[in-house]
C-alpha cells in the first residue's frame, strides 16, 4: 500500500508537468495557425491557454505534495516544507488570475451574469465593486445578453 501511494503521488507529479509541456506543444502550434491567418486574438487566447494549464498544473502538484508530506513524512519538517511549498504555490495562481483575469481570486467578476427563469434570455445583474466594505457600496450593470438565430450569445449595449 506503501508504494502505491508513493507511485500515485508521482503520477500525479507527472501529470502535472504533461499537461504543461502538452499545452505548450499545442497552444503553440495553435497560434501559429491563428497567426499566419492573422487573426488579432491569437496571442490573448494562447497567453490564456498557458495561464490556465499552468493553475491546473500548479493545484495537482500541490495535491502530490500533500499526499506524500502526510503519508510519507509527517513531522514538523516535511510540514514546514510542505507549509513553504503551498505558500509559493498560492502565491504562483494568485499571480496568473490577476494576470489573466485583472483581478484576484476573491474579487466578484464584472462580467457574471443571472440566467432568467430558465428562458433563453439574459437580464443585467448589479455588483458590488468595492469589495465587502458595506458603508461604500456602487454598483456596475452588465448588459444584457440575447440569443441570436444561429444559437450564438450577442451582447446588446
Amino acid at each position: 500500500m506503501h508504494e502505491w501511494f508513493q507511485w500515485s503521488s508521482l503520477g500525479i507529479e507527472v501529470l502535472a508537468v504533461g499537461i504543461v509541456i502538452v499545452s505548450i506543444a499545442l497552444g503553440s502550434l495553435r497560434c501559429l495557425v491563428r497567426l499566419s491567418a492573422r487573426d488579432p486574438d491569437a496571442y490573448p487566447a494562447y497567453k490564456a491557454l498557458l495561464g490556465r494549464s499552468l493553475l491546473l498544473a500548479l493545484e495537482l502538484l500541490v495535491a502530490a505534495d500533500v499526499i506524500r508530506t502526510v503519508l510519507f513524512d509527517l513531522t514538523t519538517r516535511g510540514l514546514e516544507i510542505l507549509g513553504g511549498l503551498v505558500l509559493i504555490r498560492t502565491f504562483l495562481s494568485w499571480s496568473l488570475i490577476v494576470e489573466m483575469e485583472g483581478r484576484w481570486p476573491w474579487q466578484v467578476a464584472a462580467t457574471k451574469t443571472d440566467r432568467v427563469g430558465g428562458r433563453d434570455d439574459w437580464r443585467p445583474v448589479r455588483q458590488s465593486t468595492d469589495g465587502f466594505n458595506p458603508s461604500n457600496r456602487r454598483s456596475v450593470e452588465i448588459p444584457v445578453h440575447s440569443a441570436t438565430h444561429s444559437g450564438d450569445i450577442a451582447c446588446n449595449p
